[in-house]
């Protein structure tokens, strides 16, 4: 059968035969390269230096200004040939805060520590967008949050408007003025026979109140966050520019036909920037 070119199933097949000087000659060129060689180490050295270096100055091109602010080594020099350290290489590429304003479409957006920001630019981009929610400012304190109002008395819950006007805070007064003038006795047989419908208010009113009376409560803006403080600042929301209030106007000693005072420079020098289509009477 194997003179037939068949063989039994489960026979290895014949092994190739192997070029021994073919081999050794692989096996001579490995062990070539690894020999050290008389003469060509000094030149080996000096080009694998030269390779290093054009290695590094590609790498340092390719990073940008800003790498050698990030790099953990020390190498840098000034014009007078003195070594810089880190810090002073981080604020040598640094951008000024006018630059970093000039380049943003928002100039006040920007705000001092903007410009230790690893990317300047696209930090003033997201805040510049619109609905972007700004980190409370009190990122950069020392101290806890809301530390400072510790000892500050909490007023005491008002309620409502519309639900004061019922008239149920007197009739809850005029009620625990009534319980506190009464003895230990009958406060204990009030308790055991406890009675219900003191404070009774017509359902007509307590109508009116919920569902003609009541308004909404004030409610917090998108991103608007509270901060130490904040109940203290003055309201200015019900104010529009150009619109002078009864008080001020008295204030300025000003009739109801006389312009304001600043009318004058704003004909020479134009209206405020924040508010270039303002429009003043006079």
């Amino acid at each position: 059968m194997s003179g037939l070119g068949f063989r039994r199933a489960g026979e290895p097949e014949p092994a190739a035969p192997v070029n021994t000087e073919e081999v050794m000659e692989q096996f001579k060129r490995v062990l070539e390269r690894f020999m050290p060689q008389e003469g060509s180490e000094d030149g080996e050295a000096e080009a694998g230096g030269e390779a290093a270096a054009n290695t590094a100055a590609d790498k340092a091109e390719a990073a940008g200004p800003h790498s050698d602010a990030d790099s953990d080594d020390e190498g840098g020099e000034d014009d007078d040939g003195q070594k810089l350290s880190k810090k002073q290489r981080k604020l040598l590429h640094r951008l000024k805060i006018a630059e970093l304003k000039q380049q943003c479409p928002r100039p006040d957006v920007v705000e001092v520590w903007d410009v230790t920001a690893p990317d300047p630019n696209t930090l003033v981009t997201i805040k510049s967008l619109r609905n972007s929610v700004s980190v409370p400012r009190h990122w950069s304190q020392k101290r806890k949050y809301l530390q400072g109002k510790r000892g500050i008395e909490k007023p005491p819950f008002k309620l409502p408007d519309f639900i004061e006007a019922t008239g149920i805070t007197e009739m809850r007064n005029a009620y625990m003025e009534k319980e506190e003038s009464k003895k230990l006795k009958q406060k204990q047989r009030d308790r055991m026979t406890a009675k219900t419908g003191k404070m009774d208010i017509a359902y007509e009113v307590l109508y009116d109140a919920f569902f003609k009376h009541q308004r909404k409560p004030k409610m917090t803006n998108l991103g608007e966050l509270y901060y130490e403080g904040k109940e203290y600042e003055a309201k200015l929301e019900h104010l529009r520019p150009g619109v002078l209030s009864q008080e001020l106007r008295e204030a300025l000693a000003m009739t109801d036909s006389s312009p304001p005072p600043w009318l004058v420079n704003m004909q020479r020098y134009g209206p405020p920037p924040s508010y270039p289509n303002l429009k003043i009477p006079g």
